[in-house]
């Protein structure tokens, strides 16, 4: 069902046009001012407005809402015999106008064209962003739309962009569109992990270093930047760059320069920086924790990629999605997921987001024999490989379970598993305060992640 923002200050007209749009079979959503429209924009369709009301007029209306979305379809109602209103308000970007008093057919015809209009553009938009990135893009939903739309518009300018989100939510891919959207594309992308990298290599690595620079550098290399430069480079969980290095980072985005380790000279690069993170930089900038100064660079844009359960409506086609690439990655044939296992993957909590639930759909394609996958090919807590733990269980019974038939080898990397995985879920996948718990560093932690697959 489409949602139809209806604009008028006359309750009469609301109330006509209500009916019309209902017995169209979508859903009215009623304002009686231009503001009022505006704080009801999100998740609408299409927009039908009257051109004459009290505090903006439908052509101001009309460029406020094509600033926040400019695929979406404007219609304007005008009193007869204005047609220089309507040249302009076409000029200005609407997508039809209709003269007062209005016909019920033609009305329904026009908003009918306006939301094919809209669902054509949408789709257009996504195989834009698939060609661009070569694979899969899935935003059916009216969040992953609106965050579709943003990249479309900011992807172009040569901004730094701060790409927020949870841990899983698909930040590397809003970067990857970024770059393969914007006036760059032609130029290398160049990834650097904040957090996989101990601080004191970290600045020969974004930088460079020169021959001798430190023990073991026995010959000069690139760093980062200047691998990048003409292109992109993506800064991923930047909330974890060392302190020592922010000032450092700060000069490049300011005044484009590098120094490499063991240099005195200073290298000019020409990059775009786009930055991810799961945690609060604002909230860790006032904290303290992170450079105000930097934080403020790097947020020239900020986009928030919303975690899965903000859109579960996405479900169906990304978990078809996951099933096609998975199929084709494993070398079997089409694999379907019955309605029922696809209502079940819906409603099941995605704490891991995008990433776990493609994981999900990895494990049973993977274990699956082809043909239809049935719903019990889904079980929301995880099985438990060779001694592997239950994440909700308790470490002294896991032990005692794993005691029967497990050498102690087994028995330890058990338990391990189980605290790792408890601490994840008890930091909501943060990562870096998980490691924190647990005392051991973030690098270390992953590579715990990835042998125990809780990934």
């Amino acid at each position: 069902m489409r949602r139809v923002l209806l604009v008028d200050d006359e309750p009469a007209v609301l109330f006509a046009m209500k009916e019309v749009v209902r017995t169209a079979g979508h859903e009215p959503v009623l304002a009686r001012s231009a503001q009022e429209a505006l704080d009801r924009l999100e998740g609408v369709d299409a927009v039908v407005t009257d051109f004459a009301m009290p505090d903006l007029d439908g052509l101001a209306l009309l460029q406020a809402i094509r600033e926040r979305d400019a695929s979406m379809p404007v219609i304007l109602l005008t009193a007869q015999g204005s047609e220089r209103v309507a040249v302009r308000a076409m000029k200005a970007g609407a997508y039809e106008y209709v003269t007062k008093p209005w016909d019920v057919d033609e009305i329904t015809l026009v908003i009918e064209r306006a939301l094919e209009t809209r669902g054509l553009r949408l789709r257009n938009r996504r195989l834009e962003a698939e060609r661009a990135i070569g694979k899969g893009f899935v935003a059916e939903s009216a969040a992953m739309r609106r965050l579709l739309d943003a990249v479309a518009r900011v992807a172009p300018k040569d901004v730094t962009v701060l790409v927020r989100g949870e841990t899983g939510t698909g930040k590397e891919l809003v970067a990857s569109l970024l770059h393969a959207q914007g006036r760059r594309a032609a130029g290398p992308l160049v990834r650097f992990n904040c957090a996989a990298i101990p601080a004191e290599l970290a600045e020969a690595e974004l930088f460079g270093h020169t021959r001798g620079a430190f023990t073991g550098a026995t010959q000069a290399r690139r760093g980062f930047f200047a691998e990048a430069d003409g292109g992109t480079i993506v800064l991923d969980e930047v909330g974890e760059l060392p302190a020592s290095l922010q000032p450092k980072l700060l000069r490049v985005l300011q005044e484009g320069e590098i120094q490499p380790v063991g240099s005195g000279r200073v290298e000019k690069v020409d990059v775009r920086v786009v930055a991810s993170t799961n945690r609060d930089l604002e909230a860790d900038a006032r904290a303290g924790r992170f450079r105000e100064d930097l934080y403020y660079r790097l947020s020239v844009v900020e986009l928030l990629v919303p975690p899965l359960r903000d859109h579960r409506e996405d479900i169906p086609a990304l978990v078809a999605e996951f099933a096609r690439r998975d199929a084709e990655r494993f070398g079997m044939e089409p694999v379907r997921l019955s309605p029922a296992l696809v209502a079940k993957l819906r409603d099941a909590d995605w704490p891991g987001n995008v990433r776990q639930l493609e994981n999900a759909v990895a494990r049973m394609v993977a274990l699956g024999s082809g043909g239809e996958l049935g719903p019990d090919a889904f079980d929301a807590r995880p099985r438990r490989p060779s001694g592997a733990l239950d994440q909700a269980e308790e470490p002294d019974v896991a032990v005692r379970d794993a005691a029967e038939g497990l050498s102690l080898r087994e028995q330890l990397d058990a338990l391990e598993r189980s605290l790792i995985a408890r601490m994840l879920a008890a930091t909501g996948g943060n990562q870096t305060e998980a490691a924190r718990r647990l005392g051991i560093g973030r690098t270390s932690l992953i590579d715990r992640m990835k042998r125990y697959g809780l990934t």
